[in-house]
């Protein structure tokens, strides 16, 4: 038992060593470099060796048919002049690596080189080749002494006449080649272990090299911290590999900012929201709580708290509409339905308010549009609302809806109110933004309801824009993407 568990322990902390290893990019850079480097020394020291091996083979051959060629020669020019046949073969040998053997038909030796017999007897030679074939490659083979030796064998005619014939056997001492092919292999063996050392150390420092810029990287993100958003990595300084990732960062670092800016100015404007509504129930708490009152002073101080508990329950279900909104697993169900017919039915609801104030709503178009009607309604609500609250006695709002080429749909709500300054158009669908005039005329607003027309089209997959004319108009303008290039889960 003791065993098996030293083996799985050795298997995990092999396991270990092994993912620790390859899951760092310096040591994986530094491993294929000293493998690409070893293919390239291995298959260049290979090449190498061929080259010189095949060289000296084909050398050697040479060698060897020349001087068979040369055997027939003299005995086909010369067949009565054994000086000249004797001295190619005993002096020329003697002095030479290559060593001869001439025998006669019946395989009787006629002339050889002398001691030839005690290295390599005729028998180890191979067949010979006919008079007419030449001579090209030999056979290696080994002789008493160890030495190694090319033998070769043909057969030669004596003179012009084609009556008799001699059996040449020839031998080339290449020992000496085999000495030197043993250690240059020995050499190239040296070459690729230190080249394989020395690439191994190469791709260890390049690779280090290579990802300073990384590690550089990573040291600047390090000290970016929440009090120090505004630091950016910067693409212009580092390799073009990195530069898309330190753009990509840099871009990230800006999203975060500005949530994180939002995040703190929603929080400020949540807490000043919540402020006031509080305050003025504790003040009338207070001042009902100083002396005794009577049963009507107390039903005010109840009717007055009830609206600004109103007004805290609204504020608080438009903040858990717009926290749903935002999650990424809400989903809206869509249905086909008549765009004219629920603007209408939005304008009824909102009658006898505008007929309060004076404004006249109209409405105008048609369009069939696949969307989520309560929420449909509810964004048109939230702007007949709005301009209702901003349109001065005998103004006019109007709604317009069509259906445009694509498919898609828009519907346009103008005022003819008191407009929105320039530097606040850019800001007007923020959370809790409301302009000081705004403020200062309806203390009763919460600055969410622009904010969640914003929500309702970015669950559609649509789009607001707002047009205004300080003192003159306003138009917002909502539109609904075909249902075909709009999202079905449309948070992401």
């Amino acid at each position: 038992m003791s065993l098996k568990t030293a083996e799985n322990k050795t298997g995990k902390r092999v396991g270990l060593d092994y993912y620790v290893f390859w899951s760092s990019i310096t040591s994986r850079l530094a491993f294929l470099y000293a493998l690409s480097a070893f293919g390239m020394l291995l298959l260049s020291t290979v090449f190498l060796y061929w080259v010189l091996a095949s060289g000296l083979e084909r050398n050697n051959n040479k060698l060897l048919a020349d001087e068979v060629r040369i055997l027939r020669l003299i005995l086909q020019e010369h067949p009565d002049d054994p000086e000249a046949l004797e001295q190619e073969v005993k002096l020329e040998g003697a002095n030479s690596q290559f060593i001869a053997r001439i025998l006669d038909e019946g395989s009787h030796t006629l002339i050889e080189t002398p001691g030839m017999n005690g290295i390599i007897t005729p028998p180890l030679f191979p067949t010979p080749i006919g008079v007419t074939e030449e001579p090209r490659e030999g056979v290696r083979c080994k002789s008493h002494d160890g030495k190694s030796y090319l033998l070769m064998a043909a057969w030669a005619e004596v003179g012009h006449s084609g009556g008799r014939q001699r059996l040449l056997q020839g031998a080339l001492d290449i020992s000496q080649d085999d000495v030197f092919i043993v250690n240059y292999r020995r050499k190239l063996a040296v070459v690729l272990f230190f080249g394989i050392l020395f690439s191994t150390g190469a791709g260890v420092a390049v690779a280090r090299k290579g990802m300073r810029p990384l590690g550089e990287i990573t040291k600047m993100a390090q000290r970016i911290t929440a009090t120090q958003l505004h630091e950016r990595i910067g693409p212009a300084r580092w390799p073009k590999e990195l530069t898309a990732l330190a753009t990509a960062f840099d871009e990230m670092l800006n999203r975060l900012e500005d949530s994180f800016t939002q995040l703190s100015q929603f929080s400020a404007d949540l807490a000043h929201e919540l402020r006031t509504p509080i305050n003025n129930l504790m003040g009338e708490a207070e001042v009902a709580l100083s002396r005794t009152r009577t049963l009507d002073e107390y039903r005010q101080v109840l009717e007055s708290s009830l609206e600004e508990y109103a007004r805290l329950s609204r504020m608080i279900d438009n903040l858990l509409f717009l926290a749903r909104a935002e999650s990424p697993e809400t989903r809206i169900e869509r249905s086909l339905f008549n765009a004219g017919k629920e603007i209408e039915a939005v304008r009824e609801f909102h009658e006898a308010m505008s007929e309060e104030q004076e404004v006249e709503i109209t409405c105008q178009g048609n369009a069939l549009l696949n969307a989520e009607p309560i929420l449909f309604r509810r964004a048109i609500s939230n702007l007949l609302s709005n301009a209702l609250q901003y349109t001065p006695p005998g103004g006019k709002i109007t709604i317009s809806v069509k259906q445009l080429e694509n498919q898609s749909v828009e519907v346009n709500v103008s005022d003819t109110g008191s407009g929105i300054a320039p530097e606040h158009l850019p800001r007007v669908i923020d959370r809790f933004y409301r302009a000081d005039r705004a403020r200062s005329q309806y203390p009763q607003g919460t600055g969410l309801g622009l904010a969640i027309v914003k929500s309702i089209m970015d669950l559609h997959g649509g789009t607001v824009a707002i047009q205004s004319k300080p003192a003159k108009e306003t138009t917002i303008t909502l539109r609904f993407l075909p249902y075909s290039l709009s999202p079905r889960i449309t948070r992401l």
